[in-house]
């Protein structure tokens, strides 16, 4: 398995090639396939957002078993989700966890109209689930000011980077794994208007 730093080096050039629409990627084959069924060894996890627009494989330009990938709205951490994370490192030995938000995300969005909105008009119980999740972070970006595009941003990026630090420190096969640099965990952002991803917290 390569390192943390190779596999974030590998991320880095595939999302600069599908920047540049130089994607080397191709379908995968039967060989690919069947190359697989006894086994995989993905260099990265993703946690990311289920919107449309934020396909994981082709943002990066990865192929078939390149990437260990969980998706949710909101790219939120909830027990599930540090459960997949848990057992892709554990099993697969994978070194690098990236958590990526996005621009525009729409859970984001929800999460501060339901923090700007008056008590009785509230968001669905199931869509709460999610935004109680990312509700702490981005509180702590409000008194921030700025126009709406702005504050969304920020919360944006305080939501991943929350989450990254959540899967450092709330996990007791992660945490010492991170705390030995066997695992490095990291925080993104993908923005939808150029395709670009910004790796932002924890990849120094």
């Amino acid at each position: 398995m390569i390192s943390a730093t190779e596999a974030l080096q590998r991320l880095k050039t595939g999302n600069a090639r599908f920047v540049a629409e130089r994607s080397a990627s191709t379908p995968a084959t039967r060989d690919d396939r069947h190359a697989l069924v006894e086994g995989q060894a993905p260099f990265a996890v993703i946690l990311g957002c289920s919107d449309s627009r934020v396909p994981v494989e082709i943002i990066f330009d990865q192929g078939f078993g390149d990437l260990f990938v969980i998706r949710v709205a909101g790219n939120i951490v909830a027990p599930s989700q540090i459960a997949s994370v848990e057992f892709a490192v554990e099993n697969f030995g994978t070194p690098l966890v990236v958590v990526m938000g996005h621009s525009r995300c729409g859970a984001v969005a929800a999460t501060l109209n339901e923090l700007q909105r008056p008590e009785t008009d509230r968001a669905p119980a199931n869509l709460r689930s999610i935004i109680g999740r990312i509700r702490p972070s981005v509180q702590t970006v409000l008194d921030g000011g700025g126009d709406p595009s702005q504050l969304l941003q920020r919360a944006v990026r305080a939501n991943a980077r929350a989450a990254a630090n959540h899967l450092r420190h709330s996990s007791d096969i992660l945490e010492p794994l991170v705390q030995s640099g066997e695992l490095q965990v990291v925080a993104a952002e993908y923005a939808l208007e150029t395709g670009a991803v910004e790796f932002f917290d924890g990849a120094d």
